[in-house]
């Protein structure tokens, strides 16, 4: 008789953050393009990855964006910085590397480009981030479609984005768990394939908890 797997708790954990000042700020797209290419990877992190974290409508889809189309009113490279799709990077390192090309491309075709008006400078930040569990830990399919429902965005923010740089892997906490300990390939495939890029955390949540329901139908059914 095969052995039955052993099913895991999933605990889900809250992510929370205290900004922090780099001391430096950026006028012109030049000073912008230089302390990109040797600020912390911590910095980078903040304004390219948390910006999902921040709320914000997606016009632009991280703050360097926002910066150059908002102060500097450079709109064409606001819509080139908002196509680079963070999470198409493993390596922090990766994604510096591709925002200087995009800049240097930019100023190459535009080379005055406007300064950003006097208090209207671009601060660079990084982030001390805190993880803490909620008290919310789930078995199986049914609990987990129930608490992702409820769960605080800091835990989707979490479980879904963060972790696709922190297991290095590309993958989310919920479709490893829904993989390896409930042995649910196809579904965990199809969490994972939602598109952190394209969507809002809310729009996260209301995806992933479609699949799940949609999974737990199926199988319901097919017991009826």
């Amino acid at each position: 008789m095969a052995k039955k797997q052993e099913v895991t708790y999933f605990e889900f954990r809250q992510y929370a953050s205290v900004l922090k000042s780099t001391g430096r700020k950026a006028r012109t797209l030049r000073e912008l393009r230089d302390i990109i290419a040797d600020v912390t990877e911590e910095a980078i992190f903040h304004h390219m990855y948390q910006y999902f974290l921040k709320g914000h409508v997606l016009q632009y889809t991280n703050d360097f964006a926002h910066w150059a189309g908002e102060s500097l009113e450079e709109r064409v490279l606001s819509e080139h910085l908002s196509n680079i799709d963070p999470y198409g990077f493993l390596k922090v390192a990766d994604l510096r590397q591709e925002l200087v090309r995009v800049i240097d491309e930019y100023m190459a075709q535009f080379p005055s480009p406007r300064e950003a008006m006097p208090g209207d400078e671009f601060c660079f930040n990084q982030t001390i981030t805190l993880v803490f569990p909620v008290g919310m830990r789930v078995k199986n399919l049914a609990e987990f479609l129930l608490a992702i429902k409820y769960a605080d965005p800091g835990c989707i923010y979490y479980h879904f984005y963060e972790a696709r740089t922190r297991l290095g892997s590309g993958t989310d906490d919920f479709s490893a768990w829904i993989a390896d300990s409930l042995d649910n390939k196809e579904l965990a495939g199809r969490i994972n394939a939602i598109d952190p890029f394209m969507h809002t955390i809310e729009g996260i949540r209301g995806h992933i908890a479609d699949v799940v329901e949609a999974d737990l139908r199926k199988h319901m059914q097919v017991l009826l």
